[in-house]
């Protein structure tokens, strides 16, 4: 192969690398907590390069975070007395993703999903999540386990 043809294979290369790049990375409008660190621009061809290729390049692409967004979790906030703000009703289909979010100001107990034996630790000033599968029809009551409290009342529809 002569030394032409290997340029512009390179150039061919680095132009497919390129558009590459502009189609498949994302745009302005990530989600927060989102980070990606832009790929190294592909250097020039230098005259000390063997045959005149250019030297080699990597690219390096942090995936998404793949947290999920604290604002699709339904949030119930907790203290001595209960859930402040009353009871709260989370309705679902049947299949849909369940999230919920407790926070405690001043309680530690354990959060309980009645019908889905779901427990968690909630300590003092923390909070936890909780993400499963509606796969049960029907009322379950959300409590605080320790203190025989409801906070929440999950709704699952056919």
């Amino acid at each position: 192969m002569s030394k032409g043809a290997r340029i512009g294979l390179l150039v061919g290369t680095v132009a497919v690398l390129v558009l590459a790049f502009v189609l498949l990375s994302p745009g302005d409008d990530d989600e927060p907590g989102t980070a990606t660190t832009p790929a190294a621009a592909a250097p020039a061809t230098t005259p000390d390069s063997p045959a005149g290729e250019a030297p080699a390049t990597t690219t390096a692409v942090t995936p998404p975070a793949t947290q999920i967004p604290s604002d699709e979790f339904t949030r119930i906030r907790v203290q001595t007395g209960g859930p402040v703000g009353g009871v709260k009703t989370i309705t679902a289909k049947r299949g849909e993703r369940v999230r919920i979010q407790v926070s405690s100001q001043d309680t530690t107990d354990e959060v309980h999903v009645h019908g889905y034996d779901i427990t968690r630790a909630l300590k003092a000033r923390d909070s936890v999540r909780l993400s499963f599968e509606a796969d049960a029809e029907g009322i379950f009551e959300i409590e605080l386990e320790g203190s025989h409290r409801q906070i929440a009342k999950l709704v699952v529809e056919p």
